[in-house]
């Protein structure tokens, strides 16, 4: 098999995972297409070239489908490069709303799957000089109202992120997440598709916008990148200056 790296991507049969896996494959790397639907992991491949994809499937908050993943990808490339953390699910409601069954798939998903998917996957990040990125969330950075389940999940993303850049730095791992705030993906179609949710977040995103994913997939890879070969534990919000307010009131 040729040399080429490799990067796993978790979600990658729409939105912003997918816009990570065509980006990733234009530059030059052989991508491993993850996600619960195989048909649209293969749609993605067409897209791509299936010669520099692969596809396997799987629900990563279930451990065998998770080192399903790794051991197939080492046994077809011999090697991990890049491990991206984008499989995610969201459920809102406030707590007399959402039932125990509902916060738990959203852990399992959200932020077991990158506990997982990391844990499987460390020895041959550790050979490889590798590197992680997670996508959290601007709400892992602040609260939601009526999501806090949701929200809950991404601040454990930001910090396991944080907490194992420390971990593996030493092992020349870097560990980084990208947390983007309102993009045009299927999991926020409601919201794009209701005008008047669509002009409350403009009042609040500077760009007045919602991001688009190859926008966040292109932070991506930067932090993939030798470019950011300095950085690691960090959280980078790509959210059209949503964060760059201290949320009082333009006037």
């Amino acid at each position: 098999m040729e040399n080429k790296k490799v990067a796993i991507i978790t979600g990658a049969g729409s939105g912003i995972g997918k816009a990570a896996a065509k980006r990733f494959a234009n530059d030059g790397y052989h991508v491993v297409l993850n996600g619960r639907t195989e048909s649209k992991l293969n749609d993605v491949a067409e897209e791509i070239g299936k010669e520099q994809a692969l596809v396997i499937s799987g629900d990563m908050s279930k451990p065998e489908d998770v080192e399903n993943l790794i051991n197939k990808t080492v046994d077809t490339y011999d090697r991990v490069d890049v491990l991206i953390n984008n499989a995610a699910i969201f459920v809102g409601g406030t707590i007399d709303e959402v039932s125990l069954e509902d916060w738990n798939k959203q852990l399992a998903i959200n932020a077991t799957g990158p506990f997982l998917t990391i844990k499987n996957a460390a020895k041959h990040l550790e050979k490889s000089k590798g590197s992680v990125i997670n996508v959290s969330s601007v709400s892992g950075l602040g609260g939601d109202w009526g999501a806090f389940a949701y929200d809950a999940t991404k601040g454990a993303v930001s910090q396991l992120t944080r907490a194992l850049a420390l971990d593996f730095a030493p092992k020349g791992v870097r560990i980084n997440a990208v947390a983007p705030s309102l993009t045009d993906t299927e999991m926020a179609s409601g919201v794009m598709e209701d005008d008047k949710t669509m002009t409350e977040f403009k009042k609040r995103i500077a760009m007045q916008r919602a991001g688009k994913p190859e926008e966040v997939a292109d932070v991506i890879a930067f932090l993939a990148s030798d470019d950011a070969r300095f950085m690691t534990g960090t959280i980078v919000p790509v959210d059209g200056g949503l964060t760059a307010s201290n949320g009082q009131p333009k006037l």
